[in-house]
Parts: C-alpha cells; structure tokens; sequence
C-alpha cells in the first residue's frame, strides 16, 4: 500500500466567478478528490487578487487553497482534470512532506 502524503494545491481561476459559483466550483473538485480516495480535505477561498502579469487578457484572478492527503499516483489524474478546465488560469500543486 501506497503512503498518504499531504499536498496543497493553489488555483487562479478565471475573475468572472461570482461568490455562489466558486463555491460549486469548490465543491466539485473536492468530489473528485474524495472520488481519488484522498482524505483530510480544506478548501480556502484566498479571494479575487490583481496578478502580477496578465494571464489569458485577465489581469484579475480568484485563488483556491486546497490542502488534502492522497496517494501520490492520484496527483497526475487530478492535475489533467485541472488542465482541462477551462476556467483555470494556473495551478501549482506542493508536496507538504
């Protein structure tokens, strides 16, 4: 059996959410995580913040914290559902351990 590491992922996301739809956002990856068999997950709204270059003609962002345990083959699946997502600026995923 694989060992649980912790690892934090941070997200900018497209400025255009409102409060109510990052929150869905939020919540439906969360899903997919607890469907990768991940455990002790938090998700912190960092808020909307100014980006240091424009990305995409945005030059607004909302950040997403998201802290969890996984089995670190689970990471790849999780990052390619990311990448696909349209509404994804950047992320950048940290092994805590």
């Amino acid at each position: 059996m694989s060992q649980l590491v912790q690892y934090e992922i941070t997200i900018v996301l497209n400025e255009e959410f409102n409060d109510t739809e990052l929150k869905n956002w939020a919540f439906e990856y969360a899903q997919e995580l607890q469907k990768l068999n991940s455990a002790e997950i938090s998700v912190i709204s960092r808020g909307k913040r100014e980006l240091a270059y424009s990305i995409n003609n945005s030059g607004k962002g909302n950040f997403i914290q998201i802290n969890f345990t996984s089995v670190p083959k689970y990471i790849d699946i999780f990052s390619k559902n990311l990448k696909s997502d349209t509404n994804v600026l950047r992320y950048l995923v940290l092994n805590k351990n």
